[in-house]
């Protein structure tokens, strides 16, 4: 008995790519912009930071998982560089300023 082989899904084109980031984005600027509404701050940098971030993750998780599913081993954690290499971007250029400087002790 002759096996068939199967033939193997193309990896994920670029428009695919950028639908998962525009659907991870979307979501999670949505969900950033409501919760920091709700603590009352208005919308800031931190939003636009954790979208993108969304972004990246949505679109390299989703490569992942296809190329996981084709046994595709090498372009999975091609994608997972890839999205840890985008959120770090973000997070480096985006980066919102926290820092407090310490205040001297007044002396007397």
């Amino acid at each position: 008995m002759k096996k068939r082989k199967t033939k193997a899904a193309p990896p994920l084109a670029p428009v695919e790519l950028a639908n998962n980031f525009t659907r991870g984005f979307v979501a999670t600027g949505l969900l950033a912009a409501i919760q920091n509404r709700a603590a009352g701050a208005p919308p800031t940098r931190k939003v636009a930071q954790l979208a993108l971030q969304g972004g990246f993750a949505l679109a390299a998780g989703v490569a992942t998982a296809e190329s996981l599913r084709r046994q595709d081993f090498f372009s999975a954690a091609l994608a997972v560089a890839s999205g840890v290499a985008g959120v770090m971007v973000v997070e480096t250029l985006l980066a919102t300023e926290t820092h407090d400087e310490p205040k001297e002790a007044e002396i007397g």
